[in-house]
């Protein structure tokens, strides 16, 4: 059975991600997120929606980027 790149779990439902030419199998999308999302630069939290981006920087929300000092970020219009 294929084991999860995260946990470690086998799990026979597994499933695989290529991300950068990398291979990563999980069991969970719990799993992939944790391997994979990035964290905001502010507070920390798994990015798993849209967020904004300032350069490379990458926030959850407009909120944390103009906590941070990047002005010019909305989440919507």
């Amino acid at each position: 059975m294929p084991t999860c790149t995260t946990c470690g779990n086998d799990y026979d439902d597994s499933f695989l991600v290529v991300k950068g030419g990398e291979e990563y199998v999980f069991d969970s999308f719990e799993c992939a997120i944790e391997k994979l999302a990035p964290r905001c630069a502010k507070c920390g939290c798994r990015v798993i929606g849209h967020g904004v981006q300032h350069g490379k920087t990458i926030y959850c929300c407009a909120h944390c980027a103009h906590g941070a000092g990047a002005g010019g970020l909305v989440d919507h219009d």
